[in-house]
């Protein structure tokens, strides 16, 4: 889906967004097809919340078929996400119903990272619109920190590019939900530098919960946990309640209160 085709959705109650920021090749998507894998293997959904519809299958096959074992070719990691100035964000939409039978639509931007880094520098970057878009939308944020970058060769480069990103993605969130998502986390970090990202987030954020992730590893139950917790904050996401100021006069609409400012 594209930003116009949100009306759909849209028509009876807004969908909840979801955006997964991070640098270029720090496992974005990865984490979109590891989501859908272990989805339809009925290993993320609760009574809760059960899986109800989606109206991108399409777009989930695409992203999560590398994933997967083909006849002589293992699996891989998904194609980079493509840039470019026509592009659009990519929607992928997921729908669930609820005990209650009531369903909640979910929406995940799947974006590539060359837009968050320069969002990061810049904003108002004419290159950056998609990004922007992202990250006002968003009623929950992944904020993905690449295990791999901060352990190589050029980690300094990596963790002042994430300190950037991360410093923007925390101010346009504006209070709404944020979580730091370390990829790849099969790979092990400098605990000091480990611990610098940390207080780098809790400089800007203090309340933001942590997840590591990984499609790799030796214990396949533990590389299930670190998904189904995640995805399990994403569902907890509500949206911020519209607060109205309180009046005194009997039978007076606070919404001409608003609009006279």
């Amino acid at each position: 889906m594209g930003p116009k085709d949100l009306n759909f959705l849209s028509g009876v109650a807004k969908p909840i967004t979801v955006a997964i920021i991070g640098p270029e090749s720090a496992g974005k998507t990865t984490i979109l097809g590891a989501f859908y894998q272990l989805l339809w293997q009925g290993k993320l959904t609760t009574d809760a919340h059960s899986f109800s519809n989606s109206y991108t299958l399409n777009g989930w096959e695409a992203v999560a078929s590398a994933l997967r074992w083909k006849p002589g070719i293992p699996p891989s990691f998904p194609p980079h996400t493509p840039s470019g100035e026509a592009r659009a964000p990519g929607m992928l939409h997921l729908g669930f119903r609820l005990e209650n039978g009531s369903i909640r639509d979910f929406i995940f931007a799947d974006a590539p990272g060359e837009w968050f880094q320069k969002w990061a520098i810049d904003e108002r970057a004419a290159d950056a619109e998609g990004a922007t878009w992202i990250a006002r939308n968003a009623d929950a944020t992944l904020l993905v920190a690449d295990r791999e970058a901060l352990s190589g060769p050029k980690l300094g480069t990596a963790r002042n590019d994430f300190q950037l990103l991360a410093q923007r993605t925390i101010a346009n969130a504006r209070g709404r939900r944020i979580a730091l998502v370390w990829t790849k986390g099969d790979l092990l970090v400098p605990p000091v530098l480990e611990a610098k990202i940390r207080s780098m987030v809790a400089s800007v954020s203090p309340a933001v919960p942590e997840f590591t992730v990984s499609v790799q590893g030796a214990d396949d139950s533990a590389i299930v946990d670190g998904f189904r917790q995640l995805f399990a904050w994403i569902l907890e996401t509500k949206r911020l309640d519209v607060v109205l100021p309180a009046t005194d006069a009997l039978g007076h609409d606070p919404l001409f209160r608003i609009g006279r400012r």
